[in-house]
């Protein structure tokens, strides 16, 4: 069957997260399996073009991924008819200018969130979209972790009966950059560079909350920053001016509360950096990025409160293993393959701007229960 040549603006790939995500495990595997299959029997063949600031960087990526082409010039990349998708994975804040130039050349969109700093910039990108006719998707990917994946089964299997309560933890220890070098980059940690991990990870939360327990319908949450010093790439002490920790209750449709600790300035005793604990009437389950484990109400132990003896169970040993009965693949590059079925095969993909400004949404409102200490209602886009 023919094979079809799809150029993708890959923008802001230097990154950590552009590079090890969406151009190796995503774009550059996809090519190395031999493209993405289409309904009819085509193939479609990603064709990518490197672009950033740093030509040097440019051209050693474009090198070790065996990619022919990359610029500094974005402008000349837009310019280009046989490049059809606009990818950004660059900075928060010049997102919007970047995806409105990439619209305005006709190209469809696919995007790293948040999609733009104001919700109100991210429902004018939706707009602009829609009015121009391009296609767009917004990267979601933990919708497709294997430990997220069992637990939709879980849900479409009736395991929980009906679904109580969600208790999230994510987060680890991010050093602060003075005698061990920093896991991730100085601008998280500085509002006017728009970080921050309120705006980081309420956008992954909405999703998740959506997608697999009930529409968010109001939240509570309260920022704070633990750290109020750290040191940036170059061994320059800098003031962190972003939170870095985040408490957040959220009241979900159908009554399902939600609870979710977000920190980079946390030590990890958990099952993994992320682990999500469902408690339902029949069941009880944990997830974290790659595993999941259950309880069922029937395995339920007794428990009775004696702090006078020390705890003679084994409160992990009763908790079943959900198995890897089938083969699960990178979380960033699924979503990649939905998006370019979505281009061809017209299938859907519901992960589009609109939703992406759901996550900014949330985020604001975040903020601004963080600042006023309320709770604050979540009203629809």
């Amino acid at each position: 069957m023919k094979t079809e040549r799809l150029g993708i603006i890959m923008n802001g790939v230097t990154g950590r997260m552009g590079t090890n995500q969406h151009l190796v495990r995503s774009i550059s595997a996809i090519r190395a399996q031999g493209g993405v299959a289409l309904a009819d029997g085509r193939r479609v063949m990603p064709d990518p073009i490197l672009v950033g600031r740093s030509a040097a960087k440019l051209e050693a990526l474009a090198h070790a991924n065996g990619v022919a082409r990359w610029t500094t010039d974005l402008a000349a990349a837009l310019a280009d008819p046989g490049d059809a998708v606009y990818f950004d994975s660059a900075s928060t804040g010049l997102r919007p200018q970047l995806i409105r130039q990439a619209i305005a050349a006709g190209k469809h969109i696919y995007t790293e969130k948040p999609v733009a700093p104001t919700v109100a910039e991210a429902l004018e990108l939706h707009r602009a979209a829609q009015a121009a006719g391009v296609k767009h998707g917004v990267v979601q990917d933990k919708l497709w972790l294997p430990g997220l994946l069992k637990l939709r089964m879980l849900i479409d299997a009736g395991f929980f009966g009906r679904i109580l309560a969600v208790r999230g933890e994510f987060g680890y220890w991010v050093f602060e950059g003075d005698w061990q070098p920093a896991q991730r980059p100085s601008w998280n940690y500085r509002k006017e560079d728009d970080g921050g991990i309120i705006v980081d990870m309420l956008c992954h939360w909405r999703y998740v909350l959506d997608n697999l327990f009930g529409a968010v319908k109001s939240v509570c949450c309260l920022g704070v920053t633990h750290i109020p010093e750290r040191w940036d790439e170059a061994g320059r002490r800098y003031d962190a001016t972003a939170d870095d920790a985040a408490f957040a209750t959220f009241e979900l449709a159908g009554g399902v509360i939600a609870q979710i600790n977000s920190s980079w300035c946390t030590r990890v005793r958990r099952d993994d950096l992320v682990t999500f604990h469902v408690d339902g009437t029949l069941g009880s389950a944990v997830a974290g990025l790659t595993d999941c484990w259950t309880q069922a109400r029937v395995n339920t132990l007794k428990p009775v409160w004696n702090p006078d003896l020390p705890q003679s169970i084994d409160f992990f040993d009763s908790w079943q293993k959900v198995p890897n009965n089938r083969t699960y693949d990178n979380a960033f590059k699924v979503e990649w393959e939905l998006f370019i079925r979505h281009l061809y095969d017209d299938s859907p993909f519901p992960w589009d701007l609109k939703e992406g400004a759901k996550g900014v949404q949330l985020a604001e409102l975040g903020h601004l229960s963080s600042t006023e200490r309320r709770w604050v209602d979540v009203p629809p886009l």
